[in-house]
């Protein structure tokens, strides 16, 4: 039985990666510290042989005992809620953590596949975004310490790869969705759900010109395991280029809820994209990979999986133990 150590397993999409490699026959060593993560998103893998959990913050020395066949590096905050109010942290994981998990690596001779993000290419000039394109990042900025952390962690990355060849590759991941993500995240797509089970209004930022493109969580893991099987070592887009605006995102929530409310416009923050949609070329060719769930089959499965949630879940303030956070 193959060995994987999965970081940030107890995150929206490290448990959803754990439950993919359980299915396919692995063993999985989860990994997280508990920051962002939240361990009801792996207790139903808690009583499996094959599936062991470990509470560690990556950005301190990782020790694993034994053989290792896989790294996937997932420990990172994603959400705008969370990078803004631990930037610090969020750039401590991606260089700090990802020093550790290629020191790792190399030391198992493991492959690692790491997980950076649409962001680096911050508010592009060039769309859809090929991975050919550099990007148009603020470093100074609100999102630098996210756009730059991934940017960075792309970079530490390759240069372990060509190095030290450390078996390695880099998947770029536009927004997914799906169940398990937190509702109060600060992300589009939760945030429109519950301000609709609330019986809120909507809140879009600027006039909802800007786009996104939204993948569901099962094609991102079917495209990522895809690609840590493959031989392909440069980045690669995993994502869903069916775009939209976000106001009409927002019309398609207020339907599939319905809600009686009504979309309203706050101020557009700094650095804030107005285009995002990859082009997803190289993953159907290198990989024969492409989504298959449509935003309407997947919004509805996310949608029923949040109207399940329990009722204080919806009046939840996100929190957490910053002054831990801040050592």
């Amino acid at each position: 039985m193959k060995k994987v150590l999965i970081t940030g397993a107890a995150g929206f999409l490290g448990s959803h990666l754990s439950d993919k490699f359980i299915k396919e026959g692995y063993h999985v060593i989860a990994m997280d510290n508990l920051i962002t993560g939240d361990m009801r998103n792996i207790e139903h893998l808690m009583k499996l042989k094959q599936f062991e959990f470990i509470n560690h913050d990556v950005t301190k020395h990782i020790h694993i005992e034994g053989e290792l066949d896989y790294i996937m590096h997932f420990a990172s905050p994603a959400s705008p809620i969370d990078y803004l109010k631990i930037p610090i942290q969020t750039l401590k994981v991606s260089s700090l953590g990802t020093h550790n998990v290629l020191g790792l690596a190399r030391v198992k001779k493991a492959r690692v596949l790491v997980a950076s993000t649409s962001e680096v290419y911050g508010d592009p000039n060039v769309h859809p975004q090929p991975e050919e394109y550099w990007g148009n990042v603020n470093p100074v900025g609100p999102r630098g310490c996210y756009d730059e952390a991934k940017r960075f962690m792309e970079a530490i990355t390759m240069a372990y790869h060509n190095t030290h060849a450390v078996e390695t590759r880099i998947v770029r991941i536009f927004n997914t969705y799906g169940p398990r993500m937190r509702l109060n995240d600060g992300r589009v797509l939760p945030a429109f759900i519950g301000q609709a089970l609330r019986g809120e209004d909507l809140t879009m930022f600027g006039d909802g010109s800007q786009t996104r493109s939204f993948c569901y969580v099962s094609d991102l893991v079917d495209g990522i395991y895809k690609l840590l099987l493959s031989d392909y070592v440069l980045p690669v887009n995993i994502g869903n280029p069916s775009e939209i605006t976000i106001k009409e995102f927002g019309e398609e929530i207020l339907k599939l809820t319905g809600a009686k409310q009504k979309l309203i416009s706050l101020a557009l923050p700094k650095d804030d994209p107005k285009q995002r949609q990859p082009d997803i070329t190289k993953a159907k060719a290198l990989l024969g990979w492409e989504p298959k769930v449509n935003r309407a089959e997947g919004l509805k499965i996310t949608y029923e999986y949040f109207k399940s949630l329990p009722h204080e879940e919806l009046f939840k303030t996100e929190h957490r133990d910053l002054e831990k956070l801040n050592k």
